[in-house]
C-alpha cells in the first residue's frame, strides 16, 4: 500500500463529501486506502460516507476525543508507506498524490511534506509554510511585527514570508490541514501527541521530525483548497484562547528553564491582551450604530423639547431638567431596545425591521407613560414627534452609512450578484435548480463551457476565455462544476482571477454548493436542506429574552397563578431554572425519536403538544410537531403554547 489518507470529521458533512470526491479522483493511479474518523458528528456525516463512499474505512466514534487521538486511531490501522493527514474542508488536485509521492521517493531524508494552500477566494494561505514558534518568533507574531515586515527573515519567521510561495523549500513546521508523513519516520518519532486536543499537534509533530534528524518540506508544485470550515473567524475569543493554550503545552514540553518561563509568560499575557482587544473590537462594532443613533435621537429630542415648550406652552423653562436626564434617556432606551429585539441591528439595511421596532417602542412608551409619576409625564404629542424624528433620523443615518459603504442609496435593495456557471449545459441546469431550491437570489449570466467545448448558442464561451467573460459581464461569482472541470483548472482560475470574485464548487451529484469568500471566514453553503428558524441568532436571542420576561412576570403573578397551576411547587422551581438558563418555557417533546437533526434547545417546561386535546399522539406526529416548531418558530409560537398549556407551568 503506497498511501493511507486519514480525514478526521466533525459536523462538516458537505465539505467532507467534496473532499472525498477529490481524494477519489486523486487516488485513481495509485494504491490508496482512505480512512474517515468521525468524532460523533450529528449532521448525518456517517450515513453519507457509508452510502456514497463504500470504499472508505469509517471509524465512527461515540464521543469527540480530539484531532490527535482520532488521527492516531486510523494511523494504527493503516498500512500505507506514506500517511496523509487531510482536513475535511479541503480539495486536492487530481495529481496531488502522485506528485507528493514522487517528491518523497526522491528525497529519502524528507520526513514530512506540506503543499501550497489557497483559501476559497484563491488567495495564498501563509500557514502553508511556517517556522518554529520560538519565544522571539512568537513575540514578533503576537506584537504585530511580522505583519509590519511581512518579508523580513528576522521579524516574520512564523510564516516564513521571505520564502517564495511558488518554490519548494525546506521548512520547520507544516500545517495539519495537509501533512504528508513517511511511515518509517512516524514509527521512529511517534504519533501525534494526544495532549493537544485541536491546535498545536502539527507544530509538535513537525518539531519532533526535525529533532529526529529528518527534514520537512514545503512543496509548491501542487495546490489544494482549504476552506478553513472547522475554525471560527479569527476574532473568535475561544479560537484565540485554544491556540495560545496549545502553545503553552508545546512550550512546557520542549522548552526548559528561563526560556520556557519567558515563553509561557508572553503567551499568557497574549491570551489576556487578545481577549481584551477582541472584546473591545466586538463591542465597538456592535455598539457604534446604536450609540450614533442614540446621540442623534438625544439631540432631536432636546430640540423638540425647546421647540414645544416655546411654541405650545410659550414657556422656555416649561420642562424640568429631569426631562433631559430621565425622560429622554428612557425614551431612547425603549425605542432602540425595541429596534434591537425586532432585528433592526442584526440587519441594519432592513428598514421594515427598523420602523417596526420604533413603532413597537412608541406603543410601549404609551403604555409606560401612564405608570410614570406625574413629575415625569411630558406631553404625549412630544412622544409622537419624537417617534417621527426617530424614524427620520435612524433611516437617514443608515442611508448615509450605506452610501459610504456601497456608493448608492438602495438601502435594503442590494443588487443581485452576477453569476456564471462553469460546466456542461446539463450540470449548469442542475446547479441553477439547486440555487433556486436554496432560495438564493442571483443574476444568472450564463454557462461557460468546459475545455474543448464551444457552442455559442448554448455557452457564453469556452473555459479558455473565462477572464474575458468576467470582464465583459462584470461577474461577481463563479460556480465550478467539479464533474466537468478538473480541480487543478479550478484552482488555476481562482488564483488567476484573484480574490475580488467569489468562487464556489458543486461536487458531482451533490445537493450542495460549497465555497468561501475569505480566508478569515468559514466556508459557505448553498444547500436545499431545511432551514430552521429557531437556529437563527435573532430567534434564539429573542426566545431567551422572552423566557426572562415571562419568568419575571410569572414570579410577580405567582400568588394568583398558584391557585390555577397543577403542580404549585413546580412553578416556582421552573421559574428559577428558566432564570438560570437551565430550562426554557417551551422546548421539544423528548422521547419520541432523535432530536439531533434539530437545532439544540434547553429542556422545555412545555412542548408543542401542550394544549392539544388528543388522548393519544403517536411518535411520528410528535416528531413532526417538533420539526414544525423548529422550522417556523416565532415568539408568538411560545406565547400560544403557554396560553394553551398554562396549567402545566409547574410540570
Amino acid at each position: 500500500m503506497k498511501l493511507s489518507v486519514i480525514i478526521v470529521n466533525y459536523n462538516v458533512k458537505y465539505f467532507l463529501e467534496q473532499a472525498l470526491l477529490s481524494v477519489r479522483k486523486a487516488s485513481a493511479r495509485m494504491e490508496v486506502e482512505v480512512f474517515v474518523v468521525d468524532n460523533n458528528s450529528v449532521d448525518d456525516s456517517v450515513p453519507m460516507v457509508r452510502e456514497k463512499f463504500p470504499e472508505v474505512r469509517l471509524i465512527a466514534n461515540k464521543d469527540n476525543p480530539g484531532f490527535s487521538r482520532a488521527n492516531n486511531q486510523a494511523i494504527r490501522e493503516s498500512r500505507g508507506e506514506y500517511v496523509l493527514l487531510l482536513n475535511p474542508d479541503t480539495v486536492v488536485e487530481e495529481d496531488t498524490f502522485q506528485k507528493c509521492a514522487a517528491f518523497m521517493d526522491a528525497h529519502p531524508r524528507a520526513g514530512a511534506l506540506g503543499v501550497r494552500m489557497i483559501d476559497g477566494s484563491g488567495a495564498f494561505l501563509p500557514e502553508s509554510k511556517r517556522g518554529f514558534p520560538s519565544p522571539f518568533v512568537a513575540f514578533c507574531k503576537m506584537s504585530g511585527l511580522s505583519r509590519l515586515f511581512p518579508q523580513s527573515p528576522v521579524f516574520n519567521r512564523y510564516h516564513l514570508g521571505y520564502l517564495d510561495p511558488n518554490d519548494n523549500h525546506p521548512v520547520e513546521v507544516l500545517a495539519g490541514a495537509f501533512m504528508w508523513l513517511r511511515r518509517s519516520v512516524l514509527d521512529e518519532v511517534g504519533l501525534l501527541d494526544e495532549t493537544f486536543f485541536m491546535y498545536g499537534e502539527d507544530i509538535d509533530l513537525s518539531y519532533r521530525i526535525v529533532q529526529g534528524g529528518y527534514q520537512n518540506y514545503y512543496f509548491a508544485d501542487t495546490t489544494i483548497i482549504h476552506y478553513k470550515r472547522e475554525r471560527t473567524k479569527k476574532c473568535s475569543l475561544n479560537n484565540e484562547r485554544a491556540f495560545y493554550n496549545a502553545m503553552i503545552i508545546f512550550a512546557r514540553k520542549h522548552f526548559h528553564g528561563d526560556q520556557a518561563r519567558f515563553y509561557i509568560l508572553i503567551l499568557q499575557v497574549a491570551i489576556y491582551v487578545r481577549a481584551a482587544l477582541t472584546l473591545l473590537n466586538n463591542g465597538l462594532r456592535r455598539l457604534f450604530l446604536p450609540l450614533l443613533e442614540a446621540g442623534a435621537l438625544f439631540a432631536g429630542m432636546y430640540f423638540l423639547k425647546d421647540f414645544w415648550a416655546n411654541y405650545y406652552f410659550q414657556d422656555p423653562n416649561y420642562y424640568q431638567t429631569t426631562f433631559v436626564y430621565f425622560n429622554i434617556p428612557l425614551y431612547i432606551s425603549i425605542w432602540l431596545g425595541a429596534v434591537y429585539f425586532s432585528g433592526g441591528y442584526d440587519e441594519p439595511g432592513n428598514i421594515r425591521k427598523l420602523i417596526r421596532g420604533l413603532l413597537l417602542g412608541t406603543l410601549l412608551l404609551a403604555a409606560v407613560y401612564g405608570f410614570l409619576d406625574l413629575a415625569y409625564r411630558s406631553s404625549r404629542l412630544l412622544i409622537v414627534l419624537g417617534a417621527v424624528w426617530a424614524i427620520l433620523a435612524t433611516t437617514g443615518i443608515r442611508l448615509v452609512r450605506h452610501f459610504i459603504r456601497h456608493g448608492n442609496f438602495r438601502l435594503g435593495l442590494e443588487r443581485d450578484r452576477n453569476l456564471v456557471i462553469v460546466g456542461t449545459e446539463a450540470e449548469g441546469t442542475r446547479v441553477r435548480r439547486l440555487i433556486w431550491q436554496a432560495q438564493v437570489s442571483k443574476n444568472f449570466i450564463g454557462i461557460v463551457a468546459p475545455e474543448g467545448m464551444d457552442d455559442p448558442e448554448t455557452y457564453l464561451s469556452s473555459l479558455e476565455a473565462l477572464d474575458e467573460v468576467v470582464q465583459i459581464y462584470k461577474v461577481d461569482e463563479i460556480i465550478f462544476c467539479a464533474s466537468d472541470i478538473r480541480s487543478q483548472d479550478i484552482m488555476r482560475w481562482m488564483t488567476r482571477l484573484g480574490p475580488d470574485l467569489e468562487y464556489k464548487i458543486v461536487p458531482q451529484e451533490s445537493e450542495s454548493i460549497i465555497g468561501s469568500s475569505s480566508k478569515n471566514s468559514a466556508g459557505e453553503l448553498y444547500t436545499i436542506d431545511i432551514r430552521f428558524q429557531i437556529g437563527s441568532y435573532l430567534a434564539r436571542r429573542n426566545k431567551r429574552v422572552l423566557d426572562l420576561l415571562l419568568s419575571l412576570g410569572f414570579l410577580l403573578l405567582s400568588p394568583f397563578l398558584l391557585f390555577f397551576v397543577r403542580a404549585k411547587a413546580g412553578l416556582l422551581r421552573n421559574i428559577l431554572r428558566v432564570l438560570l438558563g437551565k430550562k426554557t418555557w417551551v422546548g421539544y417533546r423528548q422521547g419520541a425519536g432523535e432530536l439531533h437533526h434539530l437545532p439544540p434547545l434547553r429542556p422545555g417546561v412545555l412542548t408543542p403538544l401542550d394544549g392539544l386535546h388528543f388522548p393519544i399522539i403517536n411518535n411520528p406526529t410528535i416528531q413532526r410537531l417538533n420539526f414544525l416548531y423548529a422550522k417556523d418558530y416565532t415568539a408568538a409560537s411560545d406565547l400560544d403554547i403557554i396560553w394553551r398549556g398554562w396549567s402545566n407551568l409547574g410540570r
